[in-house]
Parts: C-alpha cells; structure tokens; sequence
C-alpha cells in the first residue's frame, strides 16, 4: 500500500484519517503544527491534514490495480 500525505480525494476517506488523528490528540499525542490555531483536536487535525503533516495508508480499490497494470 503506498503511503500519501496529500488529503485523500474521498470525502470518506478524508473524514476517517481526521477521526483517527483526532482520537491520537485526544489520548494525548502531541500536535504536529509548531503554533495550532486551534485547541480543538478535530480542527487540529484537519489542518495538520491539510497541510501534509500526516502519512497514511491509501489502500487501492479493486479494479485500480488492473487499470494501472494497463497504463
């Protein structure tokens, strides 16, 4: 799986890795912006995002293998 640090085009997607980085502000992770805006751990997340702080997991759909074989 390739790993991004470009927001996913999915809005699901994008929702899941904000969550997920959240609940890690929450139990007590440390902010990955040198002065955050905000205090909210979910606004914080969304800019640490946005800004291509986070790496994640971009897992390819099924059928995007073959198109890309193909390319």
């Amino acid at each position: 799986m390739p790993v991004s640090m470009q927001a996913p085009e999915s809005k699901f997607a994008y929702v899941v890795v904000v969550s997920r980085r959240a609940r890690q502000l929450m139990l007590g992770s440390r902010p990955l912006l040198d002065n955050p805006r905000q205090r909210k751990n979910t606004r914080l997340a969304e800019d640490e995002l946005k800004q291509g702080l986070l790496e994640f997991d971009a897992p390819s759909m099924p059928g995007e293998e073959k198109e890309e074989a193909e390319k």
